[in-house]
């Protein structure tokens, strides 16, 4: 891989910074945006199985890297940056054409009964408190990954695996979390 020109390094700074604060905001906005008749409801299967494959793919490049296989390292962590990509294309897609589901409300009527909150018990608390998880450290994560990339496009190695301590965990986190918020909402749809 041909290193990043030392001059460039400022801008691109800049623009993790920038592209760590749009995003967040984006997608907040986004999420003001309704879309009439178009239906997107097969979308949450799909992009839980992108976050699945997100995982997999950084356990590999963590493999990878752990056995000496830099150029497979590289590559897998570009197809995991593609992946979060196209997770978030499809999520904010779906959301924006979508009611959202309220976890236990099995009636779909937008509010828990006191009949479904109890059918829930305190599943609900497990589910909000990984969702909430999962959706701060996925906006905390985004400068994270970026500048471990670029710290690794610097070939500052040493800083690159120091990033990499905080935003490997926290990304494998977020794409795991991804696919368990699915499965625990997905009966709600």
């Amino acid at each position: 891989m041909e290193l990043l020109d030392q001059s460039k390094v400022a801008v691109m700074r800049k623009w993790i910074i920038a592209v760590s604060v749009v995003i967040p905001l984006v997608v907040a906005l986004l999420f003001t945006v309704s879309i009439e008749g178009v239906d997107f409801s097969g979308l949450p299967v799909i992009y839980a199985g992108i976050n699945g494959i997100t995982a997999v793919v950084l356990i590999s490049a963590l493999l990878a890297i752990k056995n000496k296989k830099i150029e497979l390292h590289r590559n897998l962590v570009r197809v995991a940056l593609l992946l979060s990509i196209a997770f978030l294309l499809l999520y904010v897609l779906y959301h924006m054409a979508s009611e959202s589901t309220m976890y236990g409300d099995t009636n779909h009527s937008g509010d828990l009964d006191i009949l479904e909150k109890t059918a829930t018990g305190s599943w609900r608390y497990v589910y909000y408190f990984i969702l909430l998880s999962h959706i701060g450290l996925s906006m905390v994560v985004i400068p994270l990954v970026l500048f471990s990339y670029l710290f690794a496009w610097q070939g500052d190695y040493e800083k690159h695996k120091k990033w990499t301590r905080f935003s490997f965990p926290i990304w494998l986190y977020v794409a795991i979390t991804g696919v368990v918020v699915y499965f625990m909402i997905s009966p709600y749809y």
